[in-house]
């Protein structure tokens, strides 16, 4: 008889029988000669626990127990003694099968998308002009190929032999260390809390994009100061002083922020309902990409990932044929060796791929965990950094033609027009910009969408880290309510965004990005590198890999892994605890005890590695040195390690 499995998950084909799905017995010969060929290539002879025929219980396959049923027919007054027996195996899963990407280029995209986010389009550009130009783009290839890449290729791997995510993938390499996967939640979660309030902004801009003039290029707003002054070359009666302000400057702080409400940190103000809207906005398209898992996200990520391309395409075309676009591009790639002797230029170019490809966020281990397990990881991880890195340099020259454009209207060098960072490059200097070409409006649109694609799939990869984590470390409470734990983290980061809301919200948003995820993510990546080279070992790493793929990492990524990463993320540690920045916005300086609070939130993440390397060492059984052991030995993991045998008759 078939004994229907209680698991939802069946796998048809587990066990190999000689004869398929039926095997007979001779009369005589089954309770001596009985053997039954294994998918592991045993055997299992006469008497074996893996194999319990009639009504008694024993093990299978791997200790776990068997249910039987015996004919009625069966034992005393049943079948007589010798009579053939038809034996049926069938294999089912203990646990619900791990989902998987429906097509491998969902997954490239989704990385590509995670990876390639608002940073590249104005991190880049600017660091990179002020660092030296064309020559810093040689300690930034030199710290992507020793250091960026074989992080990004170590935690791809990773995630995608052991397939859980950043807080359950630790059993399998040192357990210990598991409370680095709940700092990486808690500093994805900040990240959600000011990353999305940049999308809001570009939102308020999209829909401002569709009036018939666009607001900030004229003064006459209810908005503006008499401090504002419409100055290009065109207009020759203009005098610009050092107290003038642009329309799209004064659009951006006093009818988007709002900040000239809020006198700093120690008073934000009120809310503003239009971003708070905005924001609402942003959510529900976050909530209803990523509430099914990967096979709806991925689906996203094919407009969310690409569309962005085209517009840069388009924008880089346009931008090419601007009067006075070569001056821009000049100030961007002119080389200036003497910054090479610079450790600044070098503690730039390290935290810049550091940032820009993403280790340590949880989402590379989490997109990773489900692809196939024989799925070629090191080719994906070459594509996507190459991928990365090459927009990061073509983000250049879309933003610095347009930066000669506006150096060329005004009259002025490409440094003065250059010399604001962050989000006001796009906000103020690049709005203004478009606001000056013909087809202002279409350019506008397009632009800011692209902001807004640019920065959806960013949050679509960080709060997947997360919950990818949360189920895979809780499945029995989570694994089937998924959608509402989704919902409940989409409504705990925009209760936790309300903050970058109000009046004075540009100042949280500063404080987070320099202070709460910099220092402790980096710390965090640091810790991983550690414990995977030091104490899971390179080796063992190493023999996943080819179990993987066919063929071991060479002595190059080894000695990345074993020495250069932990030096290079090191290296960047010191030089933040060396030289703290000088965190400045607009004409506000944040005062001292905007750092200490800045500290405070980084080592609030960062306090749950050695929290629970306490906690494991209490509550663990045995002798200190017995629990010191254990803390630091892996529990075996491998790509069919969640599959047993529940029925064999």
């Amino acid at each position: 008889k078939e004994n229907k499995p209680t698991s939802s998950s069946r796998i048809p084909l587990g066990l190999i029988w000689q004869g398929l799905s039926d095997f007979t017995f001779p009369p005589e010969s089954s309770q001596e000669n009985g053997r039954l060929m294994l998918a592991d290539g045993g055997v299992a002879e006469k008497g074996d626990p893996k194999v319990n025929s009639g009504g008694g219980s024993g093990g299978v396959s791997n200790g776990y127990p068997t249910s039987t049923v015996q004919s009625p027919k069966e034992g005393a007054g049943g079948v007589p003694t010798g009579a053939p027996r038809t034996l049926v195996v069938q294999q089912t899963s203990l646990d619900r099968p791990r989902e998987t990407w429906s097509k491998k280029m969902d997954f490239l995209l989704s990385v590509i998308g995670y990876a390639v986010d608002l940073g590249n389009v104005w991190r880049f550009p600017y660091i990179c002009y002020q660092n030296g130009g064309g020559a810093f783009l040689l300690p930034y290839m030199l710290m992507a190929v020793f250091g960026g890449v074989p992080l990004f290729y170590m935690e791809l791997a990773l995630g995608q032999f052991h397939r859980s995510g950043c807080i359950s993938i630790w059993k399998h390499i040192c357990p210990i260390f598991k409370g680095v996967g709940f700092a990486i939640c808690i500093i994805a979660l900040y990240i959600a809390f000011y990353y999305n309030t940049i999308m809001a902004w570009a939102l308020y801009y999209l829909l401002a994009s569709f009036r018939p003039t666009l607001p900030w290029t004229t003064c006459s707003n209810p908005w503006n100061t008499v401090n504002c002054l419409r100055y290009l070359s065109t207009d020759s009666n203009v005098t610009w002083t050092n107290t003038s302000t642009s329309p799209a400057e004064e659009f951006y702080t006093r009818q988007v922020l709002q900040v000239h409400l809020s006198p700093g940190l120690h008073q934000l103000g009120s809310v503003s309902w239009q971003l708070a809207l905005c924001l609402l906005f942003i959510f529900t398209i976050v909530y209803f990409s990523i509430w099914k898992g990967v096979k709806t996200s991925g689906k996203v990520v094919w407009v969310t990932a690409t569309f962005p391309y085209l517009v840069l395409l388009v924008l880089l075309v346009r931008g090419a044929t601007l009067p006075g676009a070569w001056r821009g591009v000049v100030f961007y790639l002119k080389p200036d060796w003497g910054k090479l002797l610079s450790t600044t230029v070098w503690i730039d170019a390290a935290a810049q791929i550091f940032f820009s490809l993403g280790p340590g966020f949880g989402v590379l281990l989490a997109f990773a965990s489900y692809n196939p397990f024989h799925n070629n990881c090191y080719k994906d991880a070459l594509v996507t950094s190459s991928v990365n890195c090459l927009t990061s340099f073509l983000s250049g020259f879309v933003i610095f033609t347009v930066l000669g454009y506006m150096a060329e209207m005004r009259k002025i060098g490409v440094e003065t027009v250059a010399k604001d960072a962050g989000p006001s490059l796009l906000f103020i200097i690049y709005a203004e910009a478009i606001a000056n070409m013909p087809a202002a409006t279409f350019f506008a649109i397009i632009f800011f969408l692209m902001i807004i694609m640019l920065g959806l799939d960013s949050t679509f990869a960080g709060l997947e880290g997360v919950i990818t984590a949360m189920l895979d470390e809780f499945p029995q409470l989570l694994s089937r309510r998924r959608e509402l734990f989704v919902l409940g983290l989409v409504c705990v980061c925009y209760l936790g965004a309300l903050s970058t809301l109000t009046y004075g919200g540009a100042f949280v948003v500063k404080l987070f990005e320099e202070y709460a995820t910099g220092p402790a993510v980096i710390t965090v990546v640091f810790l991983e590198v550690i414990a995977v080279s030091w104490f899971y070992g390179t080796s063992r790493f190493c023999a996943d890999v080819n179990m993987m793929l066919g063929f071991s990492p060479g002595l190059f990524w080894r000695v990345c892994w074993v020495a250069i990463c932990p030096i290079f993320l090191l290296f960047i540690i010191v030089s933040f605890l060396a030289f703290p920045p000088e965190v400045k916005l607009f004409d506000y300086v944040y005062p001292p005890w905007t750092t200490v609070l800045g500290y405070c939130i980084g080592v609030s993440s960062f306090i749950c590695v050695p929290a629970y390397m306490v906690y494991h060492l209490l509550t663990a059984k045995g002798t200190f040195k017995q629990r010191l052991l254990n803390g630091i030995t892996p529990v075996p993991s491998g790509p069919h390690s969640d599959i047993i045998i529940t029925h064999a008759v």
